[in-house]
């Protein structure tokens, strides 16, 4: 059983295609049945997340005085200090990556409020590689997924590499430094976490995982295959396009093939693409070929269908020399200015949400196994879409949403037409052009110089960037202002974002009636999971969704906006999930957001049930708020509001009908009733029929804790994890909504990552094996320990209650393979 068998929801195999009118593509073919079926690749993509060693704080360069030392510090492999190879590292704490050493640190009031008062700094990572001698020869490429934030890097004591984004990879050829056998490789990565490129946090350190890949030296390059495909008059096709780099010392001849396929029609069983080529040493070069496709399954927000796109390079004796499978997907897509968006031929309306990229207890090392959960809850709300700001993801998130049926925004982080982040923005672009996912390239999010010529003349350049590799999906920026000047930014855009601003749509849409446009952000609603009484002295919303920043609206009134108007393609609500920093309307000791339409942890606020309401149309949903534990306020009124998509809603106390109402499904409905203790219901109906109902009832006290996992087991990779949930429960099973006890755990056969209780004014530990409820829920998340199968063991604790135990299978399964260190 493969980890994706795991995942709920998760789908077998799909992904996309087209944009009519952003289409055009040069390509040169020669198409051929294939009778080849797919082979091993000879390539190795080995994980290296083990062996490191790690430091937090500098080590800064002594001073170089005297002639002889400053004539060997400008050598190549002469690097000193801590970026030595001769340094000990040995006091240095082992680590294993992703990590995220921000995540780590206490939460102090002298700290930065956007970076959740954790402080970042500079930290030192080291690692020693072992390459065998059979190695020699072959291309060698260390790939960093994510390092946060300026990153300097040494191999065998010579600089390789600067970074300037903790959101790009960094890919490096180590193959002139490399040496083999037993003399080990000495890897050295520096980490400056004070650069900040965001307001929210960002956490610190390789925060991603670090991979070896070793391959021929005539291979395809890392993101070197580009294979979207596109409809038009003559049917759907595959233009494929593959970029070749030859490393050796002599020129090679190589053949270039390409099949696709899926589960049904496994690749070789239809016609593939083929060339031939020549490369000189040093050299690369790009092959293009068309490959026609009849009757694909298409991919959707529903049904996401992903085909195998398996390309090979073979020598002039047949010899497998590299081979890379990526996924495809058949779609089209199209943006219209008076209708909106339309995926496949139909219209979509774009229901999303914006999303930071870090989660409760991890910080930004989010595991793959938590993000599939996040994912899942947000399919929950009937979301379809996600601008994920304002930077690139991991590509194993990317994945993710082509299998699970996301619309993508991509962003770019940094808006500047200068080299080095040109270079960010070409990257981004390379990486992810293949996901079905993606539908739109984000060049900005909310510049300054937005409606000036200079930023106008910023977007052209970075447009014309994302189209010399791209022009199947649209160009857009998330524009917060200057929208009506004479020259701007909505000029340089296919599609115009416009953050909040609501009262803008309409006079936009007169002065640019050919011009697309949707809400690229809104809402900036606030409200505390599980409080329903507004104190903004103890830094508590209610979750009536009565809040929001100044420059917001309520989830309620945002999307009345965007719903009525057809012109309006859709939303990216702010945000999906509450994150770390950024703890407006307050600072200390408010450390993470208010905004989410879930907490941190992924716990419902209203706001779900709101969304639930707007969005869901092929089944009756039904949300009913607040919890009935109001002990001290008999006869005191209650604001009760029901969420629902059904025609009518009423209300009961104890049995007793307080309204029955028509459904406003903008404004949701509310009643307002004295309180007893016993019980409120709410009945949803549908042509007089009943159709959902809802119960909160007054529960007693506290007695036990509950565990509940997400998934049914994890992979014993040492990387899968999932969170659970902690309750505290009564004698009859219910949630109790008001518990806050301290929870101590104990686990055996995993391990404790992180822990989280969506509290955004809690200041104690992400970390360790003890965290209190919050509102009575709390969340621990669970790792896998790699190769050890049996049952993951969970026990929780706390004064006065049951103690809870759950045990979760741990089943065999890949175990990527590991790039040898010195552990």
């Amino acid at each position: 059983m493969n980890r994706r068998e795991l995942f709920k929801g998760a789908s077998a195999l799909g992904l996309a295609a087209s944009t009519p009118g952003f289409v055009s593509r040069a390509v040169a073919a020669t198409t051929s049945p294939s009778v080849v079926a797919p082979v091993a690749s000879p390539r190795q993509v080995l994980l290296l997340n083990k062996g490191w060693r790690f430091f937090a704080g500098d080590i800064p360069f002594s001073p170089i005085i005297g002639h002889d030392a400053t004539y060997d510090a400008a050598k190549a492999g002469a690097a000193r200090g801590a970026a030595s190879p001769k340094f000990d590292d040995s006091a240095w704490q082992p680590v294993t990556l992703p990590h995220d050493f921000v995540s780590f640190q206490p939460i102090e009031e002298s700290g930065n409020v956007d970076q959740g008062y954790r402080r970042r700094g500079v930290a030192w990572y080291r690692n020693m590689l072992r390459f065998e001698p059979q190695d020699d020869g072959k291309h060698i490429e260390l790939q960093l997924d994510g390092v946060a934030t300026f990153a300097t890097v040494w191999f065998n004591g010579t600089l390789v590499n600067r970074n300037w984004s903790g959101y790009n990879s960094i890919y490096i050829d180590l193959t002139p430094y490399a040496t083999y056998g037993d003399q080990l490789n000495s890897l050295v990565v520096r980490v400056d976490a004070e650069a900040m490129e965001g307001w929210w946090y960002e956490g610190g350190g390789l925060y991603r995982d670090a991979w070896i890949v070793k391959r021929n030296p005539v291979h395809i390059k890392t993101d070197g295959v580009f294979a979207h495909p596109v409809k038009d008059e003559h049917g759907w096709h595959v233009p494929v396009e593959v970029t070749i780099y030859n490393s050796g010392d002599k020129t090679e001849t190589v053949r270039v093939h390409t099949d696709i396929g899926d589960e049904k029609s496994p690749a070789g069983t239809r016609p593939g693409g083929t060339k031939q080529v020549s490369i000189a040493p040093l050299g690369s070069t790009v092959v293009n070929y068309d490959i026609p496709f009849a009757n694909p399954h298409l991919w959707s927000v529903d049904t996401p269908h992903l085909y195998q796109v398996t390309t090979s390079l073979t020598s002039e004796t047949d010899a497998v020399l590299d081979q890379v499978t990526t996924h495809a997907g058949f779609r089209t897509q199209r943006f219209d200015a008076q209708k909106g968006f339309f995926l496949n031929d139909q219209p979509v309306k774009l229901k999303g949400v914006c999303l930071h990229q870090d989660h409760a207890g991890v910080g930004t090392a989010v595991p793959d196994g938590v993000n599939d959960f996040r994912l899942r809850r947000l399919k929950s709300l009937g979301c379809n879409a996600i601008r994920f700001s304002h930077n690139a993801q991991s590509k194993e998130l990317m994945e993710a949403c082509d299998r699970h049926g996301f619309l993508v925004m991509a962003e770019n982080r940094n808006f500047n037409a200068s080299p080095d982040y040109m270079a960010q923005l070409e990257w981004l672009v390379r990486r992810d052009r293949n996901h079905p996912s993606v539908f739109l390239w984000s060049v900005f999010n909310e510049e300054p110089m937005q409606g000036t010529p200079a930023g106008y003349q910023m977007v052209r350049r970075m447009s014309s960037v994302v189209k010399s590799l791209d022009t199947t999906r649209p160009v857009t920026a998330a524009m917060s202002g200057g929208l009506f000047t004479p020259l701007n930014v909505s000029h340089a855009v296919d599609v115009v974002g416009i953050n909040y601003q609501q009262g803008q749509y309409d006079p936009f849409h007169a002065a640019h009636p050919d011009k697309p446009m949707f809400s690229s952000e809104d809402s900036s609603a606030l409200m505390t999971r599980g409080a329903f009484v507004t104190d903004k002295k103890a830094q508590v919303l209610a979750s009536y969704d009565d809040e929001a920043a100044g420059w917001g609206e309520t989830h309620r009134d945002a999307w009345k906006q965007i719903d009525t108007r057809d012109f309006v393609a859709g939303t990216f609500v702010w945000t999906g999930f509450d994150y770390h920093g950024e703890p407006k309307p307050f600072n200390w000791p408010s450390n993470s957001s208010y905004f989410g339409i879930m907490d941190l942890c992924g716990f419902d606020k209203t706001a779900v049930h709101i969304h639930r309401a707007q969005w869901i149309k092929d089944k009756p949903v039904l949300g009913l708020v607040p919890h009935w534990n109001w002990a001290g306020s008999e006869g005191e009124p209650i604001m009760v509001m029901a969420c629902t998509n059904a025609e009518e809603v009423e209300l009961f106390v104890n049995g007793k009908s307080a309204g029955r109402q028509k459904t406003d499904k903008y404004e949701m409905n509310r009643w307002t009733v004295p309180y007893a203790a016993g019980r409120i219901e709410a009945r949803a109906y549908n042509s007089a029929k009943v159709v959902s109902t809802v119960i909160n009832e007054t529960t007693g006290k506290p007695v036990a804790l509950r565990l509940t996992q997400d998934r049914p087991a994890l992979i014993a990779d040492g990387r899968d994890a999932q969170p659970i949930m902690v309750e505290a429960v009564d004698v009859k099973g219910r949630t109790v909504p008001l518990a806050n006890h301290m929870i101590t755990y104990e686990i055996a056969g995993g391990a404790i990552i992180g822990l989280g209780n969506g509290d955004p004014i809690s200041l104690e530990p992400e970390k360790g094996n003890r965290r209190s409820l919050f509102n009575g829920l709390g969340q621990v998340i669970v790792q896998s320990i790699e190769a050890q199968t049996g049952t993951l063991k969970l026990h929780a604790t706390a004064p006065g209650l049951k103690p809870a135990d759950l045990s979760i299978p741990v089943k065999a399964g890949p175990i990527p393979q590991s790039q040898p260190t010195r552990a």
